[in-house]
């Protein structure tokens, strides 16, 4: 099994990172992945099985993952049902980071959905983090109906994870990304100067993007900021 993920063919999805890329997840297919009973829907990814890549992962009930290591680590979000390893459950609104070096053999006992950032790690990242995101106190930004919680900031670097609420009707100003920009649309629906997006979307703002935020019925965002930079 090992030999053949190394050897899997290069893919490039959404490789160029100076690009803005808007992707609704709702109407993407799920791709098979080598293992049974899992499958992804790929957002951006630079290489074979082994690859720096972010994904929506899907797993079957009674599903697992063989034990691996994750060399440059693995930072998810549990969007439905429950993840599991050695270390425990971890339900839906779990944020977790995995460092650099450290392996584990993942399984579902009756089926979930993460969210999954693998190989994107700095190699010195040593800390592992766990946070129920839906319990993580909230404080507000400055802009009336915005909260953020945050979930992970880089003590050596400016990468910054949040999760964000708007309240019905809020309006955030225009901001600028200085090291690029991630956001997971969790619920309700986002509204920026480019369009709508619902429950599902995922958006990549590249350095220095700037745009602002806002929301008719209000929305929960996954958010990851400042760790695009130079790429």
């Amino acid at each position: 099994m090992v030999q053949h993920l190394a050897q899997a063919a290069v893919q490039r999805v959404n490789g160029d990172f100076r690009c803005r890329v808007v992707s609704d997840t709702a109407g993407m297919g799920w791709v098979p992945s080598p293992q049974a009973g899992v499958e992804r829907r790929m957002l951006d990814r630079i290489g074979g099985e082994v690859a720096r890549a972010t994904s929506l992962v899907r797993y079957a009930p009674a599903s697992r993952f063989p034990e691996h290591v994750h060399a440059l680590g693995e930072e998810f979000l549990v969007l439905a049902g429950v993840f599991s390893d050695e270390t425990g459950d971890f339900p839906a609104g779990s944020y977790v980071r995995n460092p650099p070096g450290s392996r584990h053999a993942p399984f579902t006992r009756d089926g979930c959905t993460i969210f999954v950032k693998l190989r994107q790690m700095r190699a010195g990242d040593r800390a592992r983090v766990v946070v129920d995101s839906v319990a993580a106190p909230a404080e507000n930004t400055g802009t009336p109906g915005h909260r953020a919680a945050l979930l992970h900031a880089d003590p050596d670097g400016d990468e910054r994870v949040t999760l964000e609420r708007l309240d019905p009707g809020t309006r955030v100003a225009p901001y600028p990304c200085p090291g690029g920009e991630e956001i997971l649309v969790l619920a309700g629906t986002l509204r920026d100067e480019d369009g709508d997006y619902r429950q599902g979307t995922w958006i990549r703002n590249p350095d220095a993007h700037r745009h602002g935020l806002a929301t008719g019925e209000g929305c929960t965002l996954w958010v990851k900021r400042g760790h695009l930079r130079g790429l």
